[in-house]
């Protein structure tokens, strides 16, 4: 039996789940745009921890939500993992980003997920109807004909925040625009559960969050 804590704080959406075998046995999250990740994201482990009758030590394993997306969120999620593995020595597991944002589409055909960058830009990936990542993670500048090889041939369902900015360039009839939804623990949970079974942890020590691009300050 292992019970996995989950961590996602890629983008605006604090997010914070407890899988239990691969299923999702609770659920705290915010999708507050004022980046609180900091001040919520203690509360909130804390909380649901014990909402559902469990301590600390009743964990098998941290996941955290390793990037692409904001740098701040990125870094809150992965230092606070990172704390709780090293205080409870228990084993980090890193979920991509893109992949557990991937997962919330039900329908079958190809899936870009976008998470919001600078300007027109966009951290994507494309995954096959079976969830399979066939294109290698990116950050790519959206213009009118981004994807057409893949919407000339078929249905493609667009997910994250950085949809509503493609949605206003690209009016393919292929093109199927999930809007609204932001990369979620609740999602990471049978991902987290697989790479459990298989062993596949990251050092904890020398683990870094995937920021895709370096920090800039402007």
């Amino acid at each position: 039996m292992s019970t996995i804590l989950c961590i996602e704080t890629a983008s605006t959406n604090c997010s914070v789940a407890i899988g239990v075998n691969g299923k999702l046995l609770a659920l705290k999250e915010d999708y507050d745009s004022s980046y609180s990740h900091a001040e919520r994201l203690h509360i909130f482990i804390k909380e649901i921890l014990a909402e559902n009758n469990l301590a600390l030590s009743d964990l098998d394993a941290i996941a955290v939500s390793k990037g692409p997306g904001s740098y701040t969120g990125l870094r809150i999620g992965v230092s606070a993992a990172k704390g709780l593995c090293f205080s409870l020595d228990l084993p980090l597991i890193s979920v991509a980003t893109l992949t557990s944002l991937a997962n919330q589409v039900e329908n079958e055909g190809t899936i870009i997920p976008m998470m919001d960058a600078r300007r027109m830009e966009v951290y994507t990936a494309v995954f096959d109807k079976d969830k399979n990542q066939i294109e290698e993670t990116s950050a790519k500048i959206l213009d009118v004909d981004s994807y057409k090889e893949y919407l000339d041939e078929q249905v493609v369902y667009f997910i994250g925040s950085g949809v509503e900015k493609f949605k206003k360039i690209c009016e393919h009839p292929n093109a199927q625009y999930i809007e609204g939804k932001l990369p979620s623990s609740s999602q990471m949970v049978d991902l987290a559960n697989i790479k459990h079974k298989k062993s596949d942890f990251e050092d904890v020590a020398y683990f870094e969050p995937y920021y895709l691009k370096d920090f800039m300050v402007g």
